[in-house]
This record gives structure tokens, C-alpha cells and sequence, in this order.
């Protein structure tokens, strides 16, 4: 695994609105005004790279091409790892896994741009149960079906929102529109990561009812057979049946122990 680690852009916003405001409210034709302007730019940015930190991802590392150099440990003689095969899928199958890849990337970078803790929580949970959706779909292509409607409306129509409350709050500004908007996006967001997780359980209702189908036919079979809520090691007395028992009983050794199931 490779830590690949990807700057923040807010900082540079943040450089962006000082100028802007700078140019609105204060004067710009001295070179004092320039020097004061940009030391201002300065503390915004730095400050702006405390307040919302470079994130990093660890990622797979990818497979060299044939024919590119290798490592210097592998020219030194050491041996080389074998590089599996990528695997191979039918068309629409490998049409789905393109999209998975997309998708996530797309999740990624707003999950960069978009500041707010409570939306890039929300945005987390979307990506790692979309990759889920997926990949169940990918380990059992007769599942497809089931997930039309949430590749063709519900995924793509999430992507729209988030890149609607993206482009919004990059603006920095307040308003009755903007701040409307967002209100009902981010109320919006607790509802589509609901059905999200629902999408994904509903992949599994197939395998539930075989389970618990197989559950049901076990326990009768226990039930008939007497091997159900019986204990094994448990020990049942003769119970006497006249002389011919009694004497029996006698003639038996102690430590004859004979196992009901």
C-alpha cells in the first residue's frame, strides 16, 4: 500500500477572498498597500492550512508496465514478486467497475473540497457503502438488476447535489439562496445514506431467506432424528419391572452406563 497525500485547495480561497476584499474595502495603488496585502494573504493561508489540513490516502500501488525499469532491489539480484493478472469481467460487468472507480474518485475530491465535518462524514459513509454496492454486485453478476435505479438516478443524482453544495460553499459567501440551499442538501444527505445502506442489505435478501430456509429444515430434522435439546451425557436408572428386573439390576455392574440421545 502507497500513502498518497493530497493538499487542501480552502487555503488558496482563502487567499483569493483577501484580495478580493482587500480590493473592494481598502486601497491598492501604493506599494505599501500591495506589501500589507499579501502579508495578510500570508496569515490567511497558513491559517487556513491549520484550520483544514492536507489529507492523505493509502492506495494500492500500481502494476509496471512490461518493458519498464525495475527497482534497484530487483537489478541487485533479489527475487522479484510475480504481478498478478488483472482480472477480466464481462462488458457491462467491467462498465460497472469503471463507474465504482469514478464514483469514488469523485466522493474523494469533494470530500476534499467540502470543509464541513458533518458532510464529509456523510460523504465517508456514501463511498465505502457505493464500493460495497458494487463489488457485491461484481462477485454476483445476477444481482444487476437490482441496482439499475441506483446507478442510473440515485448515484449520479447524489453526485449532482454534492457538487451543487460544493460549488456554493467555495464562494465563501452567506445569503438567502446559498445558505437555503445547503440547509436542505445537508438535511437531504441523512436520508440518502439511509438508502444507500438499504440498497446494500436489500443485495442480500436472496441469501437470508436460503439461510434461514436452511435453519428451519435443520431443526425439524434435529427435532425427528432426537438430537435436538437433548443432553448426550445425561444418565437414565433402569426403572424396575417386577423380579426379573430387580435382578437384573443386581447382576449388572455399577459402572454400566448406558446414553439416551
Amino acid at each position: 500500500m502507497n500513502y498518497v497525500r493530497k493538499k487542501s485547495v480552502l487555503p488558496i480561497y482563502f487567499v483569493g477572498a483577501v484580495w478580493l476584499l482587500w480590493s473592494l474595502f481598502l486601497p491598492l495603488y501604493r506599494p505599501l498597500h500591495f506589501v500589507l496585502a499579501a502579508l495578510v494573504s500570508a496569515i490567511a493561508y497558513f491559517a487556513g492550512k491549520i484550520i483544514f489540513p492536507d489529507r492523505g490516502y493509502a492506495v494500492n500501488p500500481v502494476a509496471q508496465p512490461q518493458g519498464s525499469p525495475q527497482p534497484a532491489q530487483a537489478r541487485q539480484g533479489a527475487p522479484a514478486k510475480k504481478a498478478e493478472p488483472a482480472k477480466t469481467y464481462p462488458p457491462k460487468i467491467q462498465e460497472l467497475v469503471d463507474e465504482r472507480n469514478r464514483a469514488i474518485s469523485e466522493f474523494r475530491r469533494l470530500n476534499d473540497s467540502i470543509a464541513d465535518p458533518k458532510v464529509s462524514a456523510q460523504i465517508d459513509r456514501m463511498e465505502a457503502t457505493t464500493g460495497k454496492i458494487i463489488d457485491a454486485v461484481v462477485e454476483a453478476p445476477a444481482k444487476l438488476p437490482q441496482i439499475k435505479k441506483f446507478m442510473s438516478y440515485y448515484l449520479p443524482t447524489t453526485m449532482k447535489l454534492l457538487n451543487a453544495y460544493d460549488r456554493m460553499d467555495s464562494t465563501g459567501a452567506s445569503g438567502v439562496n446559498i445558505d437555503g440551499t445547503k440547509g436542505k442538501i445537508e438535511d437531504m444527505l441523512d436520508t440518502v445514506c439511509q438508502a444507500f445502506d438499504k440498497q446494500l442489505d436489500s443485495l442480500y435478501g436472496a441469501e437470508a431467506l436460503d439461510i434461514s430456509t436452511d435453519i428451519t429444515v435443520m431443526e425439524q430434522l434435529l427435532a425427528q432424528e432426537g438430537l435436538a435439546g437433548a443432553d448426550i451425557n445425561s444418565v437414565k436408572p433402569p426403572s424396575p419391572s417386577g423380579s426379573g428386573a430387580a435382578s437384573a439390576s443386581a447382576a449388572a455392574p455399577d459402572d454400566d452406563i448406558r446414553l439416551h440421545f
